[in-house]
């Protein structure tokens, strides 16, 4: 007869996820994984495959929660401008108030991975694709209703911020300023007045 597992698999997915999320591949052992998840190596292996395999599922189930949260932020918004600063404001405050600073997860993976794994370059970029693209839906709203110039290049405008609120994920893990990290949001989003 087949073992049945006694573990949820989608809550133990997000388990390896912060541990992964914290630690990074190269130092998240087998072993830490065994303990941290509370499970034994043959039901990893069994349910996940490999390590490597863990990090996969693990990674692209972070991507696939910060995306749906993130399209329901921004639909939830009624201004494009306001929503793009409490967007900003929410990863800043997220970041400060993180006592393991761990940042963003994909910029932990790209850090660590990029440029020696091919396969994790190409989801990395799909990611950033996939970001841009909804930014730059979200800044054609602003066009469609007048909040925000025809005249602008949403494209270009869509992959600056993209590459803003990156660094900004990555300064907030050191700098607990967030009112000095909110005035550099307000400067860059003047960009967006007519």
């Amino acid at each position: 007869m087949p073992r049945v597992k006694k573990f949820n698999e989608e809550e133990t997915l997000g388990k390896a996820m912060c541990l992964f999320w914290r630690n990074g591949f190269h130092a998240t052992s087998m072993q830490d994984l065994v303990n941290y998840l509370g499970i034994n190596r043959a039901s990893i292996y069994d349910t996940y495959g490999g390590k490597k395999e863990l990090f996969d599922s693990a990674f692209k189930h972070y991507r696939t929660v910060n995306r749906k949260q993130l399209q329901a932020f921004l639909e939830s918004q009624e201004s494009v401008k306001e929503g793009f600063r409490r967007l900003f404001q929410h990863g800043i405050s997220e970041a400060v108030c993180d006592t393991e600073r761990k940042g963003c997860f994909v910029i932990n993976v790209t850090t660590e991975m990029v440029p020696n794994d091919e396969k994790i370059l190409a989801v990395i970029q799909e990611n950033k694709t996939f970001m841009i693209g909804v930014f730059e839906n979200f800044l054609k709203i602003g066009v469609a209703s007048g909040e925000i110039s025809a005249t602008k290049n949403i494209k270009n405008l869509a992959s600056l911020l993209h590459t803003f609120f990156n660094g900004i994920k990555i300064v907030s893990k050191t700098d607990t300023n967030e009112e000095e990290l909110l005035a550099s949001v307000d400067t860059v989003l003047t960009l967006l007045d007519s």
